[in-house]
């Protein structure tokens, strides 16, 4: 099992999490195909809304990648792209979890702890994380039935 740490404004979150899906990096089918059924994935939002909404720095949703394969999904428009075909896996999130500011966070997680410059990694959309980050951030999230 891996643990994963996805970079999205939090409408695109809210979005996926109402569609039970995942999609990553601006749907590239790179990073859809790293996860596998059963690993535990987690959401962190820098803003509220895609490009210039608030700034938010929280994590913003959490769950399973469900069985199945990755799938690309039908053409839809965005802005800076044109039209693409993103690729998706289901998901199964935890629902009636609360958005969890990332700055408490930052002297306890393995990922950030020892990076001064921690937004930097954020840029690259999606990162793995170890187990005892996720099992933080499934606390502090109240989704405590993630964590084994």
């Amino acid at each position: 099992m891996r643990y994963w740490l996805a970079v999205v404004h939090r409408d695109h979150v809210r979005r996926g999490v109402e569609q039970g899906i995942a999609q990553v990096n601006h749907g590239s089918r790179a990073g859809i195909q790293r996860m596998s059924p059963g690993d535990g994935l987690t959401y962190y939002s820098p803003r509220e809304t895609y490009p210039d909404g608030r700034a938010l720095q929280a994590f913003t949703a959490i769950g399973r990648v469900a069985d199945g394969d990755p799938w690309q999904a039908a053409p839809v428009a965005m802005l800076t792209r044109g039209e693409v075909r993103p690729w998706r896996r289901r998901v199964e999130y935890v629902e009636g979890v609360a958005d969890t500011p990332i700055t408490p966070l930052l002297p306890v997680l393995d990922l950030t702890r020892s990076t001064p410059n921690w937004g930097w990694l954020m840029r690259r959309g999606l990162l793995e994380l170890t187990a005892h980050d996720f099992g933080v951030i499934a606390a502090e999230m109240g989704a405590d039935t993630l964590i084994q």
